[in-house]
């Protein structure tokens, strides 16, 4: 596919789409790509990685293997990915301690209405699309409600972490910021990105590119041979996602982080307790709700039309 340099910018902005959604526990860049229309591009391209690259590297050329993997894409993703993630960890970090019902309403209508736009690909309802929509549902729901783990800070720890979150990332609905939440590396991995830790950025990275390879070619698979069903499930984690992205929570249990702040373990979805005092509030979030589902909306209107 023959590209200009605004198209390789459009893909990089659309990279940091992606970088910013990850950054966020409970929202998914697979999201992003998917109703920007670049996603089964990413997982086939990531795909075409495999050890036939090395010979055809050392047999053919750089030109050649560069052609193969799609490079001039990956790169111009991963470009916008990084900067995102980097410039953005601590201004996300500031609005989830400063406004989190406006952050969190405006990511409940933006996975609302992802879920609505990726169900649409899904060109046969039946029982098995539907079992699998409840399917997804019920594991995403079970993924927001389980406990954060305490765990180690050991680089090998951080690798596994990088090779678990980077396979959630590019799943839609699958919040790979909010898998580091669960095995008690969340807050440590932004906080590496925001004091530029190079040893723990580049291990968790390596993890990411390792995991990013192999999860591909699972993804591929299943898109060729279940597309519908495979669908139908990533709808699925968006649905069972919405628990963990509800703006009003209860924190039932909290701890102390390496930094003596104190932070949630464990939440439950409630509503506004006193409705009269709430109300200014709830109609501000429901405002951001419909700022999310309208961004999500108008950008499925101007993507190119999705492969899958």
């Amino acid at each position: 596919m023959k590209r200009t340099l605004k198209d390789y910018l459009l893909i990089t902005a659309k990279g940091m789409g992606m970088g910013a959604a990850d950054v966020v526990p409970g929202v998914s860049g697979g999201t992003i790509a998917f109703i920007t229309g670049i996603y089964e591009e990413l997982i086939n391209s990531l795909k075409s990685i495999d050890p036939s690259t090395i010979k055809m590297l050392f047999s053919e050329g750089i030109p050649k293997t560069w052609q193969k993997v799609n490079g001039n894409f990956l790169v111009a993703l991963f470009i916008g990915i990084g900067i995102s993630v980097v410039s953005l960890s601590k201004v996300i970090k500031y609005l989830l301690a400063e406004h989190p019902i406006m952050v969190w309403s405006f990511f409940f209508g933006l996975i609302i209405a992802s879920a609505y736009v990726i169900s649409k690909s899904i060109t046969q309802w039946n029982l098995k699309s539907i079992g699998g929509i409840i399917i997804g549902s019920a594991i995403a729901y079970y993924i927001t409600v389980a406990t954060p783990a305490q765990t180690p800070t050991d680089l090998w720890f951080i690798f596994l972490c990088g090779m678990l979150a980077i396979c959630a990332m590019i799943l839609p609905g699958i919040s790979g910021a909010f898998i580091l939440l669960l095995l008690g590396k969340y807050a440590y991995i932004v906080g590496a990105l925001s004091d530029l830790n190079i040893s723990i950025i580049i291990t968790f990275m390596v993890g990411c590119l390792l995991g990013l390879i192999s999860f591909s070619h699972v993804l591929s698979y299943m898109f060729k041979k279940f597309q519908n069903m495979t669908i139908a499930i990533l709808t699925g984690f968006m649905i069972g996602s919405l628990n963990k992205v509800w703006p009003w929570k209860e924190t039932l249990t909290t701890r102390i982080n390496s930094h003596g702040e104190i932070v949630p373990v464990t939440q439950m979805s409630v509503l506004p307790k006193n409705y009269t005092e709430a109300e200014p509030m709830i109609f501000a979030a429901l405002i951001m709700m419909a700022v999310g589902f309208a961004l999500i909306v108008i950008m499925d209107m101007f993507s190119p039309k999705k492969e899958a």
